[in-house]
């Protein structure tokens, strides 16, 4: 049974840091590209980052470019997001899924965890 456990938001300033943490379980997450996706109150889910299964290429949201970086341990079954230069724009809770990493966008395949809220706000 394919399952996520997202960790690691909290409240943070504006300018702030945090490193979101996606444990995974019941499949062999080398196998799979992953992808972290957020939903803001009122928003629909959108696609933030994705990192391929093979070559580790990744993609990035245009709003969160150069700001969060998104990697992964196969050896720990865990994806991380490190989120620099928070905005208050980017609270919204955050969620791992399996997915499809394109150029210009993640495709979510589904199981999702119950994710994780960030929240930016001074």
């Amino acid at each position: 049974q394919v399952q996520f456990v997202e960790s690691g938001g909290g409240l943070v300033q504006p300018g702030g840091s945090l490193r979101l943490s996606c444990a995974a379980s019941g499949f062999t997450l080398s196998y799979y590209g992953i992808g972290w996706f957020r939903q803001a109150p009122g928003k629909e889910r959108e696609g933030v980052s994705c990192i391929n299964k093979s070559d580790g290429s990744t993609y990035y949201a245009d709003s969160v470019k150069g700001r969060f970086t998104i990697s992964r341990d196969n050896a720990k079954s865990t994806v991380y997001l490190q989120m620099n230069s928070l905005k208050p724009e980017d609270t919204a809770v955050y969620y791992c899924a399996t997915a499809i990493c394109l150029r210009t966008t993640a495709v979510p395949l589904g199981s999702w965890g119950q994710g994780t809220q960030v929240t930016v706000s001074s």
